[in-house]
């Protein structure tokens, strides 16, 4: 069966491939088919599991996962088939050896990767992210800074200190983390902004300053209410709820130009274990956002509470998420979609108070 080619009004352009090109016969079809579209490129990907122990991994992946080949499957089931799936690629498989074909093979998860006509940025950038994945299990925590004093005073921006109720969480979130990651190594990943910081200064972990995890930068509105905003640059308030994700503040960032600007980020995270990231509302959305392949329209309202830390496990099917929301004040800085109905979202409960003090909290 031959991959369907789809082309996008605007020249864009992708594959859907039908399933895979075990023999030369069908990856020499591909570029046939291929050929007869303008402006598609073809990169063929082959990987190779020979480790016993990487095999083992990747079952177990692959049954605990949620993959729906086997959602109705005992995972008992579930490994015998997939073995039996795997001798079934051996047995007819061939290697790619044609010497004109763009290719990446990728050995035991990134043990060894061999590139073949790789050339530009776009398809370096698809090989660099595909050379940093990995199989070990892991969790990525979110957290926003403690609240600030900025919070308080409902301006955006800046680079205030925590309140008191922002400094009683940071207290508190050693308590939460090592609860959920035992004595599982951890690296703590912050803003250059010193409510980041001073979140993180009870943590005891390797600690990671990103100036590519500081705020969305609010240009001439730094440091403004909302409503101020709305006094002084009403066309530009009314344009950006138009319009959140593509709106940029004048001399500053939108949301677009901050996901450009957190692709290292998201390549890094790609081939690390466990991480906490203490950043900033715009920051973890973006993050989130990526993690659960959520659209660009929706992205800017994804509701990141002060004083939760969110935690996600990735798996081969998207990513398992829990929330732990500690009992300590905080304001809330959401500002919903305009005419939309906010999403719910699952939350966890920790069934445990990581909070020093009782006398200063929401109901």
């Amino acid at each position: 069966m031959l991959p369907t080619a789809r082309v996008v009004e605007g020249g864009c352009s992708f594959i859907q491939l039908a399933r895979c090109d075990f023999e030369s016969q069908n990856r020499a079809k591909i570029e046939q088919r291929v050929a007869k579209e303008k402006g598609i490129v073809v990169i063929f990907l082959e990987s190779v599991c020979d480790d016993p122990a990487v095999i083992a991994a990747n079952v177990a992946l692959k049954v605990s996962s949620g993959d729906p080949d086997y959602k109705d499957m005992s995972r008992e089931d579930a490994k015998r088939d997939f073995l039996r799936r795997i001798k079934q690629y051996e047995s007819v498989y061939e290697t790619i050896t044609e010497p004109h074909l763009s290719y990446l093979r990728i050995i035991n998860v990134g043990n060894q990767v061999t590139l073949c006509h790789i050339h530009g940025y776009l398809q370096s950038r698809i090989a660099f992210y595909l050379m940093n994945l990995h199989l070990k299990p892991r969790s990525i925590f979110f957290s926003r800074h403690g609240e600030s004093q900025f919070n308080v005073d409902g301006l955006i921006g800046g680079d205030s200190s925590l309140s008191s109720r922002g400094a009683t969480y940071a207290e508190a979130l050693p308590d939460l983390i090592k609860d959920n990651i035992g004595d599982a190594p951890l690296t703590v990943w912050t803003s250059t902004l010193q409510r980041t910081i001073q979140t993180a200064r009870y943590l005891a972990y390797t600690k990671l300053t990103w100036k590519s995890l500081d705020e969305l930068d609010a240009g001439v509105c730094d440091g403004m209410t909302y409503e101020e905003i709305e006094q002084a640059y009403p066309e530009d308030f009314a344009n950006r709820d138009e319009d959140k994700f593509n709106y940029r503040y004048r001399g500053g960032e939108s949301y677009r130009d901050v996901v450009v600007r957190l692709e290292p980020v998201i390549m890094e995270l790609e081939r690390q274990d466990n991480i906490l990231i203490i950043g900033h509302q715009a920051i973890l959305r973006c993050l989130y956002a990526y993690f659960h392949n959520l659209p660009h329209a929706d992205l800017p309202y994804i509701k990141i509470p002060l004083h939760t830390v969110i935690k996600l496990t990735p798996k081969a099917y998207g990513c398992d998420e829990e929330r732990y929301t500690l009992p300590i004040g905080a304001v809330d800085t959401h500002r919903p979609k305009p005419g939309a109905v906010q999403p719910q979202v699952p939350v966890s409960s920790t069934g445990r108070e990581y909070y020093a003090d009782t006398g200063d909290r929401n109901e």
